[in-house]
């Protein structure tokens, strides 16, 4: 039976673990050829290896996607491995653990960098080659920080919540969503964009099995959690597949229901 994105190329930034990882591994079960690409090269190694293992097509490109120049070299490697590229996912990023008023300067400029520089940098590289293959499909990694808020409870149920960096830069991962999938909507680029909640991750764990804002999340959510890296990269797969061809600059959620959206 064939797979859903059969004869596909697909770049997945943040690619070596967590979500990223899951994802590469089901695009290349569905078909795809995928690169694979992130900062720490031994792991994104074993993706690529694990996924050839397994029958799939990935290689593994590094790169750090807040660097523009190290971007669209990277792009390049994936054109000349695969000649063209039909599927984006700008799923690297991370947060901050310090809060406003106490966030520096560094960590501000790191997490834009990484969240939201990244997903310019990355969508602008591949953009004229989605443009030059008649259409494409981009999805952007947001997060439910971008659009809840906190109340004191709350807030002392875990003693923290993610950066103000990071609410920002997700904020403007939806706010680019919505305007490149305007942008894209004549040459056939469909721009959508996934938000996700408690999922067990490695960066969101901090090394352990739960999730660091476990407690917060379980007090607001409206189904028990947690979520998993493969439901989401479920719902990734469903937006870069011909299934979501008349589905462009939404922005959906996957965090087991959330009353306190803002």
């Amino acid at each position: 039976m064939a797979g859903r994105l059969d004869g596909k190329v697909a770049i997945i930034t943040g690619g070596n673990s967590g979500i990223g990882e899951s994802t590469a591994h089901l695009f290349a079960k569905e078909g795809a050829k995928v690169a694979i690409m992130a900062r720490r090269e031994d792991e994104g190694r074993k993706v690529q290896d694990a996924i050839r293992s397994e029958g799939g097509d990935a290689t593994f490109i590094r790169c750090d996607v807040m660097e523009r120049s190290i971007v669209d070299s990277a792009v390049d490697k994936a054109l000349n491995t695969y000649g063209t590229v039909d599927i984006l996912f700008n799923n690297a990023g991370f947060g901050g653990g310090q809060n406003f008023p106490d966030e520096d300067d560094e960590l501000w400029d790191t997490v834009l960098r990484v969240n939201l520089n990244g997903t310019f940098y990355m969508s602008r590289a591949v953009w004229p080659h989605m443009v030059a293959a008649g259409g494409g499909s981009v999805i952007n990694m947001s997060s439910v920080a971008a659009v809840v808020g906190f109340s004191k409870s709350m807030y002392d149920i875990t003693g923290r919540v993610p950066s103000s960096s990071y609410y920002v830069a997700k904020a403007g991962v939806d706010a680019f969503t919505r305007y490149t999938a305007s942008i894209g909507g004549k040459d056939n680029i469909r721009v959508n964009c996934v938000r996700p909640g408690q999922v067990i991750t490695p960066g969101a764990t901090g090394g352990g099995e739960e999730h660091v804002f476990k407690a917060m999340f379980d007090f607001t959510q409206i189904l028990d959690g947690p979520g998993y890296p493969i439901d989401v990269a479920n719902l990734v797969l469903f937006l870069a597949s011909d299934d979501a061809r008349f589905i462009t600059g939404e922005i959906i959620n996957i965090d087991g229901g959330s009353p306190r959206k803002l």
